[in-house]
């Protein structure tokens, strides 16, 4: 054999080793997927809902017209403080002034009548028992035979006259006491309509609104057409943010949770509070309009009031602040297991039943209704597989997750990507990549 054949020989085995370690490490490689891993913790959780709202005073209200007038004064300007019956605004009053000042006439009127009447028929009973004792006298002494039948008649005259007197007198008595209480009333309503002309503070507070000016005419309201609103009085002893829960997270806030709340207008500064109020409907996102106000069904986002009122609020609030509060909804220990939220994912029971090697799918197949069964849960690393194993979490934190059952402390799990773990199967192989991805190059 010439060296030349052997040199070729050489050449051709070299090849061939070499086509098989490639096709080996080819064929190894297929089904290896690559992962991002991170370990089970031990450390405290707290779970935060965010709400955004504004600052609202726990107790405001907004003085209407009562009355259709002018307004002839205003006593009070916008940011002043003022006490309970401080007076505040002053309408036109001279038809509602006279109209008490006849009435309270006409009731005097009404009482001097009623005193002459008193007195009319104080004097009609006094006549009418002393001809009734006359007459029954006179009654007597004509049966003996002692008088004539005609004074007897003359008595017996007397008396239904002065019993004819009483009655009219007590009729002329009862009509002047009626038209008192008639006379009375028509002076309570008048002065009702007078008493809406003035406004004075229901409570201490601080004028917070002031939309009109002397010499604006304001009205009442009917129907569905609503009045002047004169001022809003807000009492700032007690200050609140009220905020908007998506609904998602309203199951999860209580009353007496501690808040963190912040004030656009006040950045860097937060101010400590806790939840007072929850409400019961839910609000349409897009209109704020309550949910058991409309008739027709709605699947937009809702939200839910909720009030958190400040425990130290500082005095140079104002009504209308956007706010932001963060409530917390649980705390927990130092010692709690947890695992990032982007490593729990879901699989169907049917995904998870080990199948024969040798068995071939079947298209046709339907799966149960227990197979279709969705399973929360972690890939947790097994030598250089990635088992899906079950876990109950808990207490959700910002990047984290607390784990009850499944899981140990140190265990290995699979982070990533989150493409990777949507389609990660049980038992899959994996290479382990936890090198930070590498940003790409800015164009241009």
């Amino acid at each position: 054999m010439t060296l030349k054949k052997k040199a070729l020989i050489i050449v051709g085995i070299v090849l061939l080793l070499a086509a098989v370690v490639g096709f080996t490490i080819h064929k190894n490689s297929q089904g290896v997927v690559t992962v991002q891993t991170g370990r089970v913790t031990r450390q405290s959780l707290t779970s935060v809902v965010s709400a955004s709202g504004e600052i609202r005073p726990k107790n405001f209200v907004n003085v209407g017209a009562n009355a259709f007038g002018k307004i002839i004064k205003l006593y009070v300007k916008e940011g002043q403080h003022v006490k309970a019956g401080q007076m505040l605004a002053q309408l036109e009053n001279v038809q509602s002034a006279a109209d008490v000042a006849a009435n309270s006439a006409g009731l005097t009127v009404a009482k001097s009548e009623a005193v002459a009447m008193e007195a009319g028929y104080n004097r009609a009973r006094s006549d009418a028992d002393r001809t009734k004792s006359e007459y029954q006298r006179a009654k007597g002494l004509f049966e003996s035979g002692l008088i004539p039948q005609s004074e007897y008649d003359t008595k017996k005259t007397a008396h239904e006259g002065a019993a004819a007197a009483l009655a009219q007198a007590q009729a002329q008595h009862d009509s002047a006491s009626v038209r008192i209480t008639q006379q009375q009333a028509t002076l309570r309503r008048a002065s009702d309509i007078l008493s809406k002309t003035t406004y004075v503070a229901p409570y201490d507070g601080v004028v917070t609104n002031l939309p009109v000016r002397e010499g604006e005419t304001v009205v009442i309201g009917i129907q569905n057409s609503p009045g002047s609103t004169l001022m809003t009085i807000a009492d700032l002893s007690i200050i609140t943010a009220e905020v908007k829960v998506d609904e998602t997270d309203i199951v999860n806030v209580k009353i007496g949770q501690n808040a963190d709340v912040t004030i656009d207008a006040m950045p860097g500064q937060t101010f400590k509070g806790h939840v007072s109020e929850i409400g019961d409907n839910a609000m349409v996102r897009s209109t704020g309009v309550a949910t058991t106000q409309t008739t027709a069904g709605s699947q937009e986002a809702k939200d839910f009031k909720v009030v958190v009122t400040l425990d130290t609020p500082p005095q140079n609030l104002r009504p209308g602040l956007s706010t932001t509060a963060k409530i917390t909804t649980a705390t927990t220990t130092a010692d709690t297991l947890t695992i990032p939220i982007q490593a729990v994912t879901v699989r169907q029971k049917g995904d998870l039943k080990e199948k024969p090697k040798d068995a071939k799918p079947d298209p046709m197949a339907k799966p149960s209704p227990e197979d279709k069964e969705e399973v929360q849960g972690v890939f947790v690393i097994r030598g250089k597989n990635a088992q899906f194993v079950p876990v109950k979490t808990g207490v959700t934190g910002t990047t984290d997750i607390e784990v009850k059952e499944g899981l140990s402390a140190n265990d290995e799990i699979v982070t990533g990507s989150y493409k990777i773990l949507r389609t990660l199967k049980p038992g899959a192989t994996i290479k382990i990549d936890n090198e930070a991805p590498k940003k790409e190059e800015e164009e241009g």
